[in-house]
């Protein structure tokens, strides 16, 4: 089962002037593509019941995959969950984390207010030194927020960079994420992502996730 490259749920310039209509172009179309494309190379050389697998599903297993092939779907197929997960977490029609009162609730009671999360979140961001993810996930059924290096995922093991956690909002901190927009002005970049961030879905994920 070859991993396809999703289709975007809104348009190019639909997140603007948040994010740019370029970069979002370039991020799904090049470099999310590229993921993909590695990944199925890779996927050719392992075991069937291991490449019949989604890519979170596989993440979860990496200590099963034949060494040889190991991390370049780390890095691959890790790539291609955080990126399908990130498409999903935005939206061109945002509405307030106070419209979702149950992700809101548990939200505050773990972290002490909405500015408190804001403010961890936003730090794990921009203490991820280089390339790589914040993410708010849920373990054990609590909330925590974590980061991830490269294309690590939440839901490996900490062998493999992960917490055994499942992420429901991710940003990313390449630099390819923001920089023809933001420079290297990553904080002013995670600011405004707040302004796209779709808590309908986090929500949802959240739910599951319980």
């Amino acid at each position: 089962m070859a991993y396809k490259l999703p289709e975007l749920p809104y348009a190019f310039d639909a997140l603007e002037p948040h994010i740019d209509a370029q970069t979002m172009e370039l991020h799904h179309g090049k470099h999310h593509n590229t993921y993909v494309n590695n990944a199925n190379a890779a996927l050719e050389k392992i075991p069937q019941e291991l490449a019949t697998l989604e890519p979170e599903d596989l993440l979860k297993q990496l200590d099963r995959v034949p060494e040889e092939q190991r991390t370049a779907l780390r890095n691959n197929a890790g790539g291609h969950a955080n990126h399908r997960l990130f498409w999903q977490v935005m939206t061109p029609n945002a509405r307030g984390l106070k419209d979702f009162p149950t992700l809101m609730g548990e939200i505050e009671s773990t972290f002490g207010s909405v500015e408190a999360f804001a403010e961890k979140f936003e730090n794990a961001a921009k203490g991820r030194f280089g390339s790589g993810w914040a993410w708010l996930v849920v373990k054990n059924g609590k909330l925590d927020v974590v980061s991830t290096a490269n294309q690590d995922s939440p839901v490996s093991s900490a062998a493999y960079g992960g917490c055994d956690a499942t992420p429901i909002l991710g940003v990313d901190v390449w630099e390819h994420a923001y920089y023809l927009n933001y420079q290297n002005r990553r904080p002013d970049y995670l600011k405004a992502f707040w302004n796209v961030v779709n808590w309908e879905e986090v929500e949802k994920r959240y739910n599951a996730a319980k």
